[in-house]
């Protein structure tokens, strides 16, 4: 009988307390496996137990991925961090900024000022934003009628710059240019980029961008935290043939397979001899590429899709090369510049190289950065190192 550990109770209460329908939640260090548990059902009110194979849509968590296969081309030196890209690729070429918008309502565009890179487009300082927290940005694409980009609309990628590349942190639609390059670059879609160099190497058989028919039987419900703190069932909004696959937020998989990846990372670029990236690459990832820039908190515009999110409050952060930063220990245990990043359904990973030690929570609940979730994450987390310090 296996032996009940405060990552369960934790787990379990977030359920029974009726935070979350349910939950998965795994942690592993450089020896393996520490803690993998699931909880709950897949559906609010529904009797289908979550299961470790449950699959989920991991949103930005798809981020890592993209910028691991981005840093695999860097290797092989078919593009550098710090070329101007524009004069590759006539897509990032011209590139114009919105400044505001005029009387009439008309969007004041201009030229940008200084080409945009593959370093700034990994580290959220391009330029390039996204509706759910810039107002100017919302407005646009209110203006244009263009959808999100998670929506699978390619146009969504031209939209304008909302300040000159390398000038300041925002966070946006950058990963999905990346997947774009790698694309560009290797002649590969992005699903088969990822199965031939990242997902199938690391054996993570249920991660990808479409759905096979028995990852559907397994996938989860989607949800909306209610004003009452309640949850309840929304339809998925994902579309079965997007115009173009996401690299910032397109990938479905499980905690199983993301705990794969999750542990390649911590082992500096091999996981059970699949050697994904070199271990100088991999630490460089994982410093500082923003210089005097900080991250900031994420001021939602559109309440129903995000909270304000600020997952280290009062703290400096950087970012490295796909990863958030944290410049001090974290309150939860984990060491002063440790990697993390979430997905917008409440799914969160964090990587600690100096412990060697990470893992990952997986809900499906809108808005980003719900409190009780990432209270729920904290705690999950302290266990993980109280365990092992134990």
């Amino acid at each position: 009988m296996a032996v009940r550990t405060t990552m369960d109770d934790v787990l379990e209460q977030a359920v029974t307390s009726g935070a979350v329908p349910g939950v998965v939640a795994l942690a592993a260090n450089g020896s393996g496996l520490i803690y993998e548990g699931a909880f709950g059902t897949r559906e609010a009110g529904a009797d289908v137990p979550m299961t470790l194979d449950t699959v989920f849509w991991i949103a930005s968590m798809t981020k890592a991925v993209t910028s691991v296969a981005a840093m695999q081309l860097v290797e092989q030196g078919r593009i550098t961090l710090d070329e101007p890209l524009g004069e590759r690729f006539r897509e990032l070429a011209d590139l114009k900024v919105l400044e505001g918008f005029d009387g009439s309502g008309e969007p004041i565009l201009r030229p940008a000022r200084r080409p945009v890179t593959l370093r700034q487009l990994l580290t959220h300082t391009s330029g390039f934003s996204g509706g759910y927290w810039n107002e100017n940005m919302l407005r646009y694409m209110e203006y244009t009628r263009a959808t999100q980009a998670r929506a699978g609309d390619r146009a969504a990628l031209f939209a304008p710059l909302v300040f000159d590349p390398g000038e300041r942190w925002e966070y946006g639609i950058s990963t999905d240019w990346v997947g774009q390059i790698v694309e560009m670059i290797s002649g590969l879609r992005l699903d088969r980029y990822f199965e031939e160099n990242v997902c199938g190497p690391l054996g993570m058989r249920d991660t990808g961008f479409m759905l096979r028919p028995d990852e559907q039987e397994r996938l989860v419900s989607l949800h909306q935290r209610q004003p009452d703190g309640s949850v309840a069932v929304i339809p998925h909004t994902m579309q079965p043939n997007p115009a173009f696959l996401r690299g910032a937020g397109g990938l479905h998989s499980t905690g199983p397979d993301y705990l794969r990846f999750v542990r390649m990372l911590i082992g500096r670029g091999t996981l059970d001899g699949a050697q994904i990236l070199r271990p100088e690459t991999v630490l460089d990832m994982g410093r500082n590429h923003i210089g005097d820039l900080t991250g900031q908190v994420m001021r939602t515009v559109m309440p129903q899709y995000s909270y304000d999110a600020d997952l280290f409050p009062g703290m400096i952060v950087k970012w490295g090369l796909g990863f958030l930063i944290n410049t001090e220990p974290g309150p939860a245990g984990r060491s002063a510049g440790s990697l993390a990043w979430g997905g917008l359904f409440n799914t969160y990973f964090w990587i600690d190289p100096t412990m060697r030690v990470g893992g990952l929570i997986l809900t499906q609940l809108l808005p980003f950065a719900d409190p009780i979730v990432l209270e729920t994450f904290g705690r999950f987390e302290h266990a993980v190192y109280d365990a092992i310090s134990g």
